[in-house]
């Protein structure tokens, strides 16, 4: 039987030209965010399944690839669950692993420590445009800082990132979770479906506010409840008003400084930003993951049709490994979807260093090589970027390739 070719559904192979953008993306993130203070990090690919499945990570958690346990350990005679079979996993993101990861090196770290983080995670999905089974994630995280500076920094961070690389118009949808539970607790639904309620809520921007109610309805709320949360949506605006409003409308159920630290969150970020976008309060933003516990936030692309990146504040998930919660806030933009994004549009790294190919016609004797590759060292220090290849039959053709690659000059040698 011939071995397969193809890659394993839902990840792929990368060409030099996507590789040549992803070190490029890769190399412009370290650098911005480091001008911001964040400190590079990495943890494992791979995760205690007990982590991995802590109701921490929401639907990510059916997603799991998970592993079996090794050697004298796998015993499957005598295995009667899945738990006698696994003991670990592929991470699913990077912010269960960063938890981990601080709680067992926190006396070693800054206070507040931040966090960049790069690396590929798996997941078992569905895979469609921009979307892989094994993909790179980037987060930027900052932990021990229980003010509303660290959404401001990493909104700031990721912002800057994306104007440098030549992104624009795009939008920051910002929302809080207290926000979503105090209007669900104001029309009257019960507590214990609130998670129901926001499922349910998440897909406004599919099916509409009729939608909403209609599912509502057959989750069995009752119309009253339902009048009354989706009138608020209609009366509320996307800009520091809307935010006032919640505040006012909420307010015998909403702590107000929610509301406060969310409008000085949207005002500070407006006033000082430094890229071309707008951040627009959304009382419809979710966020899949039940860990979040404050302001979260995503990045809203019209060329993409979708999220292409989002974040926001989970303070009590450290809680989970050390037994005393910590303040964290991270921010994690879609790289898969930036770097398809950047291909689409025919991108062309910036660069100002020369892309010079020597070819050397075929059986070059040494004594007349060496010279060759003395000279393209001399023009290598000189910050010139040479290739040198043996020249093939169909020279024309070779050039067209290098050229694509971007060539601009050839130097030929002969042995003559």
């Amino acid at each position: 039987m011939a071995l397969k070719k193809k890659p394993v559904t839902g990840m792929k192979d990368i060409l030099p030209k996507e590789m040549e953008i992803r070190n490029y993306v890769m190399n412009m993130i370290r650098e911005t965010y480091g001008k911001f203070g964040f400190t590079a990090i990495e943890t494992p690919c791979v995760e205690h399944i007990e982590n991995l499945s802590s109701k921490q990570g929401g639907e990510n958690e059916k997603l799991i690839f998970k592993i079996l346990k090794r050697g004298e350990k796998l015993k499957l005679d005598t295995a009667e669950c899945e738990a006698d079979l696994v003991d670990s996993g592929l991470r699913y993101d990077l912010t269960v692993p960063l938890s981990r990861y601080y709680s067992n090196n926190a006396s070693q770290l800054p206070a507040p420590f931040k966090a960049l983080q790069m690396g590929n995670v798996w997941r078992a999905d569905r895979p469609q445009r921009g979307r892989f089974r094994q993909f790179m994630q980037c987060d930027i995280d900052i932990l021990g800082e229980s003010t509303y500076l660290a959404e401001i920094e990493l909104v700031m961070a990721t912002t800057t990132l994306l104007g440098k690389l030549d992104f624009h118009n795009f939008t920051i949808r910002i929302n809080d979770r207290k926000i979503l539970k105090a209007m669900a607790q104001y029309s009257g639904f019960p507590e214990e479906s609130f998670d129901t309620v926001f499922i349910i809520l998440d897909k406004m921007d599919k099916i509409g506010l009729e939608g909403v109610a209609e599912e509502l309805e057959k989750e069995g709320f009752s119309k009253e409840s339902i009048d009354t949360y989706l009138s608020m949506f209609k009366e509320i605006t996307s800009d520091i008003e809307g935010v006032r409003y919640c505040k006012e409308k909420l307010k015998d159920v909403l702590d107000p400084k929610v509301a406060e630290d969310l409008e000085t969150i949207i005002t500070a970020v407006d006033s000082v930003k430094n890229a071309d976008f707008k951040i627009s309060f959304d009382p419809t933003l979710v966020r899949g993951m039940s860990y979040y516990t404050g302001p979260i936030f995503e990045i809203a692309m019209d060329e993409f049709g979708g999220s292409v990146g989002g974040g926001g504040r989970y303070d009590e998930m450290i809680g989970k490994f050390t037994g005393q919660n910590t303040s964290a806030c991270g921010f994690s933009i879609g790289f898969e979807r930036i770097v398809m994004l950047l291909l689409e549009r025919g991108y062309e790294i910036p660069t100002s260093a020369a892309k010079k190919a020597y070819l050397i016609e075929k059986n070059m004797p040494a004594d007349k090589l060496l010279p060759i590759l003395k000279q393209a060292e001399e023009e290598r220090k000189n910050g010139v970027q040479v290739n040198i290849s043996i020249m093939k039959k169909n020279k024309k053709f070779q050039k067209e390739q290098m050229t694509a690659e971007g060539y601009t000059e050839f130097v030929e040698f002969f042995n003559k």
